[in-house]
């Protein structure tokens, strides 16, 4: 008896299939009817997935995985029409093909019998021609039902933040409503949105998908020409904006009352304008290592203090998206001889173990040569990875599978066997240098060790260091 994989897809695009309960009862007849036998575990279903993209459909490329298997865990993939399979001719004949060429597998429609005739060929290349093109037709029914009832200023959308959906169009939400304008004239009024976004989650207001606010939430509201009683669309199938002020937008009047006027949102759009060059230098300034990068937390919510003003200061980094409700604002410099200060007291005070050992060595030739073969090797083992990963995926053969590991394993074994020729080399210790920390702290050696240098030594004896903005003092905890 043959075991056969049943595979089940409803999207929700397509009113006319029939549901995964129906879909199933037809495939277990057909498996009764021709003596198959259908494990329960071997039953596929994806749900609410649209065809057109295997690799956005997890239980069928579940299936693919298990099907490449030796020995193979079943015969035959069953559905109950072969756009089920799907609606791509390009995945269809790649993991058919695939199937059939490597696994032994076969594809079975059970309402579209196919006989054994080379012509059947033909009419399964038909037939899939067909399911793409319905596929493809669909979805251009679809956008241009959507963009018909958008120009006559119907909704398409959910509504945003201060509207519910009423029978036909947005309504004002009686809770929600009023804080648009607040926001609207808070903004102008010079209340930064991380405050304004402060206040809301203080007051326990949640965005319309249920999450707290954030300072680009309320940018996003604040950029939102809904709330003039308009209603935009993409004038793309797809953008990776979504701002008012984008040049793929469209806007129409929409049937919903505004609650703001225009002459507010004018102002609103002048003034968040205004800033925004001033702040792209920051973005890149951020990103450097600084001495104590990683280690000062703010006393309020516990995160972590990020570099503000183009790394001339620090603040905390929830309170900067409003997430966090006091400021813990600091001058990079004074902070920096605020903890150095202290790590000099602390080392000073009795009873203080000052024979902590620093051991600074030259790095060799050797040693340089070892961290670079480490390298190359961790990145042929990713690549490994994703030679597996093409292949579970479908995208290549068992073939191509093959040739590219044996390529990937053969140098991973070649750095593995340099490596440790490298590593049974013995490292001179004549270079090691070992220092006290108070006497390190004490040189004028340490102004000139670099940034990173010097984080990094600082992580080895600092758990974390607490900045109390309101008494303006630090504390700190060593992990030592």
């Amino acid at each position: 008896m043959q075991t056969a994989a049943a595979y089940i897809r409803v999207s929700t695009e397509d009113q006319t299939e029939y549901s995964p309960d129906s879909q199933l009862k037809k495939i277990q007849e057909y498996a009764r009817a021709h003596d198959l036998s259908l494990p329960e575990e071997l039953v596929f279903l994806d749900q609410g997935i649209s065809g057109r993209s295997a690799d956005k459909r997890p239980s069928f490329m579940k299936m693919i995985g298990l099907a490449k298997q030796t020995p193979r865990p079943f015969d035959l993939i069953l559905v109950w029409k072969f756009s089920r399979f799907a609606r791509s001719r390009q995945d269809s004949i790649l993991y058919k093909s695939m199937l059939r060429r490597d696994c032994g597998i076969q594809v079975v429609s059970i309402t579209e019998h196919l006989s054994d005739d080379p012509t059947s060929i033909l009419i399964e290349a038909l037939l899939e021609a067909m399911d793409e093109y319905y596929s493809i037709n669909l979805a251009q029914e679809v956008r241009r039902g959507m963009n018909e009832k958008f120009s006559r200023g119907g909704v398409v959308s959910i509504p945003p933040f201060g509207y519910r959906m009423g029978a036909e169009h947005f309504e004002p939400d009686p809770e929600k409503a009023p804080l648009i304008p607040w926001m609207f004239q808070n903004y102008l009024n010079g209340m930064p949105c991380r405050r304004i976004a402060a206040i809301l989650n203080e007051l326990g207001v949640r965005t319309g998908r249920g999450n707290p606010f954030e300072s680009r939430s309320v940018k996003y509201i604040l950029t939102n020409p809904t709330y003039l009683g308009k209603l935009r669309r993409s004038a793309k199938t797809s953008t990776a904006s979504d701002t008012c002020s984008s040049h793929s937008m469209l806007l129409v009047d929409g049937q919903h009352p505004p609650l703001i006027d225009s002459e507010t949102f004018r102002l609103t759009r002048q003034r968040m304008a205004a800033p925004r060059k001033a702040h792209t230098a920051d973005t890149k300034a951020a990103s450097s290592v600084y001495m104590l990068h990683g280690l000062v937390r703010c006393s309020n919510c516990g995160s972590t203090l990020t570099l503000a003003e183009k790394g001339k200061s620090l603040q905390c980094c929830r309170y900067a998206k409003g997430l966090c409700s006091r400021s813990h604002h600091i001058r990079l410099e004074k902070l920096n001889l605020a903890v150095l200060e202290g790590l000099k007291t602390d080392l000073a005070a009795p009873g203080c173990h000052e024979d902590i050992l620093i051991r600074f060595r030259k790095r060799t030739n050797s040693e340089t040569e070892s961290a670079a073969l480490s390298g190359l090797l961790e990145q042929e083992l990713r690549r490994l990875e994703r030679v597996k990963a093409a292949y579970e995926s479908g995208a290549d053969s068992l073939e191509e599978y093959q040739i590219k590991k044996a390529a990937v394993t053969g140098r991973i074994q070649e750095l593995k066997e340099k490596l440790s020729r490298q590593n049974a080399e013995p490292v001179p210790a004549a270079a090691d240098i070992p220092l006290s920390l108070s006497q390190l702290l004490s040189l004028s050696s340490w102004n000139t060790l670099s940034e990173p240098a010097k984080n990094e030594l600082l992580k080895t004896i600092l758990s974390h260091i607490t900045f109390y903005r309101s008494e303006n003092a630090i504390r700190i905890h060593y992990s030592i």
